[in-house]
């Protein structure tokens, strides 16, 4: 398989992944039950869209599905450094993963335009739970910053703290590039146009302040992560790692 595909996709399949493994958390810790198993099943989606990657790989390169995310370190990691960043308060959640929603759903919707059939399948298969991610965040967005005087201050923090790592979603590392010019990946500009309208329009219902002056971080997509990654990977990874080659 081409490198750059590969990379390529393991920055799709990766995404996912880890933002499915950080919202994993919250099983059993959400502040009402109907909350708590909303955040568990789109933990499910997200893993789930990540298999569907990873098997894709696999089948190219004569692969087990679980070599990419259980047998790789943390700089084989493709995925942007938003989806690591830790859960912190349920505000802070939503926050991540509202940001990560704007960039995922308008992805996938140009994703079906895709020159690769497999990918273009993927996306059309995971699109509508990504639409109804984004419906769960951005209203959760509005309720809680216009909501109490509490309420709005910690989302306003939470955004102020992740609005940085909003860029790197739409800024193509080298392997992206070559996917667009190839047309497999989209034309990150005009992704940003909508994802950014999105997030607006919903800060602005907030009540709440989009941060323009922040210093964006970058790096994830090229290996380059913080130091929550790999305490992320040694649960995820942990009895593979103990167990070589166990199966269940």
């Amino acid at each position: 398989m081409d490198a750059n595909l590969k990379d390529f996709i393991l920055m799709l399949a990766d995404n996912n992944m880890i933002l499915g493994q950080r919202l994993g958390e919250w099983c059993g810790h959400g502040p009402v039950l109907e909350q708590d198993i909303a955040l568990t099943n789109i933990a499910l989606d997200l893993i789930g869209e990540a298999r569907t990657y990873y098997q894709y790989l696999a089948e190219k390169e004569g692969k087990a599905e679980d070599d990419y995310p259980m047998l790789r370190s943390e700089r084989a990691f493709k995925n942007v450094l938003l989806v690591e960043q830790p859960n912190g308060h349920w505000g802070q959640t939503i926050v991540r993963q509202f940001l990560f929603d704007c960039w995922h759903y308008f992805h996938l919707e140009a994703m079906v335009e895709s020159k690769d059939a497999t990918l273009a399948a993927i996306a059309e298969k995971s699109i509508k739970e990504a639409r109804y991610h984004l419906t769960f965040s951005g209203e959760w967005m509005i309720r809680l910053g216009d909501g109490t005087e509490e309420s709005h201050e910690k989302m306003q923090a939470s955004l102020n703290d992740l609005m940085p790592f909003f860029d790197e979603m739409f800024d193509p590392a080298s392997y992206e590039v070559a996917c667009i010019n190839q047309q497999i990946s989209p034309d990150l500009s005009s992704i940003h146009s909508k994802a950014i309208a999105k997030v607006q329009s919903v800060v602005s219902e907030a009540t709440l302040d989009l941060p323009t002056d922040y210093f964006a971080r970058k790096g994830g997509k090229t290996g380059l992560h913080s130091e929550y990654l790999g305490h992320i990977l040694s649960e995820m990874q942990y009895l593979q790692r103990a167990y070589p080659g166990a199966t269940w």
